[in-house]
């Protein structure tokens, strides 16, 4: 079987998909709050093809664009800023609302207000949440990324190849991102086939490398410094953890875009199955990300909290301070590793 071959499960979900947007007037695109490479690249993705169509198109989400991932998006005028008069009159305007990479309510913020009074599309590879959008959905956990169903919206609309490179690009992005560079336990045959073909259609992977990996702005540097400097670990289960104030991000002029990684320099200390970041916001509460390196559900540890994602990769945002969170969720984490009957233990040398 060739890997590229399309499940007939999201052709059918994204034919009429690709029918509305080709006749919708005026399309917003929205992902997450603090939009990721996959959203990101997502939302470009999109608005390069929609632009292809003639039909006007504007990225609006709740947070602010990432820099990191700008250059993805081929006409900076389409990417609007949040809490403006222009994100008021980007969804008033639009007869189509298009939702990626999130299928959660709760996860577009004050987008949320222009879900009404116009067609809503959501195309997601997280698990179905308790607060769904409603709309008109493709959601399917086995994808590894959003990026990989938009590019079977792209197969699906007959786009002719090679496909333009801001669409190729941002797709390959969002694909390389989320598989954490093809090293996550969601990286198929399918990820490799599909990043293939972009490659194959002209996608340069150095470029894109240097783009994402190797363009680091020395702030990014300062906060990773104070993160390690707050790396724990548990004295008998494999839990790695990093704890942020905000006084970490005030004093190193950081926001929450330059969080991207950190919790994966948890991860990578042997023998850790479960790694957290825990970071304090701007209001006091405290935004939880989750990663498992083996058979322990985060997504359900972080559901206990009002949150979700992935078995692998999950957050929630708690409304209550670091001294009061921290010890609450490592307690959850460590009754989620108990109860898995494993015999866990620290490689030699370690507390």
């Amino acid at each position: 079987m060739n890997p590229l071959d399309l499940p007939a499960h999201r052709r059918e979900a994204l034919e009429p998909m690709v029918a509305t947007l080709r006749g919708a007037r005026r399309v917003a695109l929205t992902t997450h709050v603090n939009a990721d490479g996959d959203g990101a690249g997502c939302e470009a993705a999109l608005a390069a093809w929609l632009a292809l169509h003639d039909i006007p198109a504007a990225i609006t989400n709740a947070t602010p664009f990432p820099d990191l991932y700008r250059h993805l998006v081929d006409d900076p005028s389409r990417i609007v800023d949040p809490g403006t008069v222009r994100t008021s009159l980007a969804l008033q305007g639009a007869d189509v609302l298009v939702v990626v990479d999130t299928s959660e309510r709760s996860r577009i913020g004050r987008i949320a207000s222009g879900l009404s009074g116009r067609t809503v599309l959501v195309i997601d590879h997280h698990l179905p949440s308790e607060e769904p959008i409603q709309g008109v959905t493709l959601q399917d956990e086995s994808a590894c990324a959003t990026g990989e169903l938009i590019y079977d919206f792209m197969v699906v609309a007959g786009l002719a190849r090679p496909w333009p490179q801001s669409i190729a690009r941002a797709i390959y992005t969002a694909v390389l991102t989320d598989t954490g560079s093809f090293r996550f336990s969601n990286t198929t045959a399918r990820a490799h086939a599909v990043a293939g073909d972009l490659i194959a259609q002209g996608v340069n992977p150095e470029q894109v490398y240097r783009a994402v990996y190797a363009s680091v702005p020395l702030r990014r540097i300062r906060l990773l410094e104070r993160a390690l400097a707050q790396l724990e670990v548990d004295s008998e289960l494999p839990i790695t953890w990093i704890t942020l104030d905000r006084a970490a991000m005030e004093s190193t002029g950081t926001s929450s875009e330059d969080l991207d990684g950190i919790v994966e320099q948890a991860r990578m200390v042997e023998g850790t199955e479960v790694a957290i970041l825990f970071r304090e916001t701007a209001d006091g509460s405290t935004k939880v990300s989750l990663r498992s390196s083996g058979s322990a559900n985060v997504n359900a540890i972080a559901r206990a909290f009002g949150g979700g994602g992935h078995a692998k990769a999950s957050g929630a945002l708690i409304p209550d301070t670091p001294a009061t969170v921290v010890p609450r969720v490592l307690e959850a984490t460590r009754a989620a590793l108990r109860q898995l009957g494993t015999d866990f233990r620290r490689p030699p040398g370690e507390p």
